[in-house]
This record gives structure tokens, sequence and C-alpha cells, in this order.
């Protein structure tokens, strides 16, 4: 039988370019309380299985078989990507600061010593302010991590509360003050149309967001996913779609006036700040996803392919440590390419260019002109004849946009 690689590479349908830039993600899963909003792959770390109670410790225990679990499933990815280099690393979780900075330290070793990081690679490491502390964030840069995303919320008690958060608006201030001092860039992430929120509130966290000078600053818009604590239970006082298009309104104009540019519809940055690694996803670029629940996407020179790992934390540790790390690795249909780049491209404020569509799909323009023709014709897109970019409708009506592209039944 062959193994994985030699059957991604026998001949397919579509002929690719060169391959795209590569990133690496790594998905650490505890946290120290499940968000009653959250769908990520997330695991309330138990103390009674012998970690401290403390932050800095809480998940003491799994940390270094998860860490050897993580080494075997990068080493047993190796040859789908060798010699690739690598354009970004992204942390992610969970909570990923619950991790000691030592084991922090180990993994991007690990990372170093297999995959060839491009130089000047961005590193980024989800932190939570729940888990703030002023030398561990020193020492995260220390480490290796040159960039920190700070999942604050927001900066209202009150609000915090309702969305199940372990911080308070101190501890969120406290530590966006910290990774200023400690990196030189990071992100704050920011969430609106909150349960019980106004436009009082929301001018308020947005205050304090932008007082603090972020070079970056992810907004996004509290959605009920399926599979929640919300999903059963529905918050009360959720803004209506009318509101929160007024917030939405609002959240461009003080961060257009603040300097902050909206590249991406929850993302704005300064200039030389945005995120290299999520820029790479929204450009249908390639990642390696390790980690428990991580998906990954390859591209080969006939097909690209879709990776899932498992999810639960110990079946993971356990099939990887075995050489299995992997639950699903599938090959995404040809009919269905052009809306998963679309999916991703059309978030862009810039699009994309027609020449990176084939590139990275393989697939001519001529099979996404009729449907362009028709977003172009309700003002959705506007286009030239090597770029095609959302209008500012099609911005507010993005979910719309990128179904135009879902292939016919």
């Amino acid at each position: 039988m062959d193994d994985p690689v030699s059957r991604c590479l026998r001949p397919g349908t579509l002929n690719l370019g060169e391959s795209p830039p590569l990133s690496l993600y790594v998905h650490l899963p505890w946290c120290l309380a499940k968000c009653p909003y959250c769908d990520f792959n997330s695991h309330v770390w138990n103390p009674g299985r012998g970690a401290a109670t403390g932050p800095a410790s809480v998940v003491a225990a799994p940390e270094a078989l998860y860490l050897s679990a993580l080494v075997a499933d990068l080493e047993s990815a190796l040859p789908s990507v060798w010699g690739r280099p690598v354009v970004s690393v992204f942390i992610g979780g969970g909570t990923p600061s619950l991790f000691s900075p030592e084991s922090i330290d180990r993994l991007l070793s690990a990372i170093r010593a297999r995959l060839p990081l491009e130089a000047g690679c961005e590193v980024t490491l989800e932190a939570n302010p729940g888990t703030f502390e002023r030398e561990r964030f020193r020492a995260f840069r220390a480490a290796g991590v040159t960039r920190l995303s700070v999942g604050v919320q927001s900066f209202d008690d009150a609000m915090l509360r309702r969305l199940g958060r372990v911080h308070d608006g101190a501890q969120a201030r406290a530590a966006v003050e910290e990774a200023a001092a400690a990196f030189d860039t990071f992100n704050l992430d920011l969430m609106y149309a909150l349960p019980g929120q106004g436009m009082a509130q929301l001018q308020a966290d947005l205050d304090t967001a932008l007082a603090l000078d972020p070079p970056h600053l992810s907004i996004y818009h509290l959605t009920i996913e399926p599979n929640t604590r919300y999903a059963l239970e529905p918050p009360r006082g959720l803004p209506d779609d009318d509101l929160a298009s007024d917030m939405l309104d609002l959240i461009c104009e003080r961060t257009a006036a603040a300097g902050l540019e909206r590249y991406e519809v929850s993302a704005f940055a300064r200039r030389g700040h945005r995120c290299v690694h999520n820029q790479n996803y929204w450009q249908f670029g390639d990642y390696l996803g390790i980690g428990a629940g991580a998906h990954g996407k390859l591209s080969y020179p006939h097909r690209v392919m879709r990776q899932v790992r498992w999810r639960e934390p110990q079946r993971y540790m356990d099939e990887a440590l075995a050489g299995h790390a992997m639950s699903q690795d599938e090959e995404v249909p040809r009919e269905r390419l052009a809306f998963e780049y679309m999916l991703n491209a059309l978030r862009l404020h810039e699009g994309f260019a027609l020449a990176d569509f084939t590139a990275r799909t393989g697939l001519p323009p001529s099979v996404i002109d009729g449907v362009l023709q028709l977003a172009q014709a309700r003002g959705l897109v506007e286009r030239d004849l090597a770029r095609v970019w959302p209008s500012a409708r099609g911005f507010d009506f993005l979910s719309d946009l990128q179904a135009m592209f879902l292939p016919p039944k």
C-alpha cells in the first residue's frame, strides 16, 4: 500500500503552480474555563487530575506528554512538507499562555530543529489576561514568540462576567500594557454585539482599546454557534441586526480615525502590522496543523488535501505517540475548490488576483467568471482585468457573496 504522501502525488485532474506559502498551526487545547459562546476545541483542565489551581501551573501535569505528542505529530508530517520554508507559526487554543514559557521554548526549539523557518518568521501566541503575569509574557518573548494575541473581548466587568471570562477589566488593561512593553507587535481581541451591550458600552470599550494604542485589533461579532452553552441557553439582550450594524459602523469609523486600516472583515492594523499567519489563510496558502483537533490544508501538484487531527486530547496524545495523529485526510473535490478559495479570499479588503486563484486552485478563471459577473451586477464585487475585490456592500453581505460560489447541488 502507498504511503499517504505517495497517494497525494498521484496524477489527478488539477495542475497547480508552485506550492503556496506554508504556515504551521499548533493547537494547545486547555483553558481555565469553557466560555459559553466558544465552539473551538477547548477543554477545561481538571485540577483533580493533579494540577495546581494557580494559572501558572494549571496544565503542569499534561504539558510534557502533550509536547512529546506534538513533536511526534510533526515528525510524522515532515514528509508531506519536506524542504518547504515556513512563513509563520501560530500557537492557538484553548489558552496557550497556560503552558509554561519553558514548554513554549521546548516546542519552538523542536519546530526550528525540524522545519526551515524563514528569516523574520512571525511566531504568534494566544494569551488570556486571566493567565497574565508580567515576567511570563517577557519569558514567552525570550522563548522565540514574536507576536502576542491578547484575548480581551471586553474591558467591561459586567460584560466579561456574562461572557464567562476568567479575567476582569483591570487585568485586561494590565495584560495589554505588558504585551505592548514586551513585544514589537501584538494583537488585541474584542467582541461586540454582546448580551445587554448598547452603543455607550461599545464606545467605552473602543475608548479603552484605542487608548492602549494596539498595532493590530481584531473585532468579532458575537455569534451563537451550535454545540455551545449559548446555543442551549441563549443569552438575553442580544442587539438586533440594526443595532449590530450601527456598532460595526462605529468600529470602522473609530479605528480609521485611529490610523488602523480595515484590511480584512474583522481585522484592523497599522502599516506593517498585519497578521502574516491569518493573511496566509485568507490568501488560500497552505498550513500544517498539529495538536488536538487541529485542521490543515496542503497542496500537491494535482490536488488539495484537508487534514484533521484527533479531537479529544487524550486520544490525540495516544494516537500521535503511536504515529497516527490524523483522524481525517481528504481531497477537496474539484467542484468545491472555487467556493473554498472565495470563502477566504473575499474576506480581504484587497480581494485577490485572478492569477493567484488559478495558481492556488488549479482552475481557470473562466470557472468563476459567470458568478463574478452576477456578483458585480448586484454591487457585491468590483474588478479590473487582474483583480477582484469585495465592494463595501459585499463586505456588509459577505456570507451572501461567498455562498454564490457554492457548487450546485
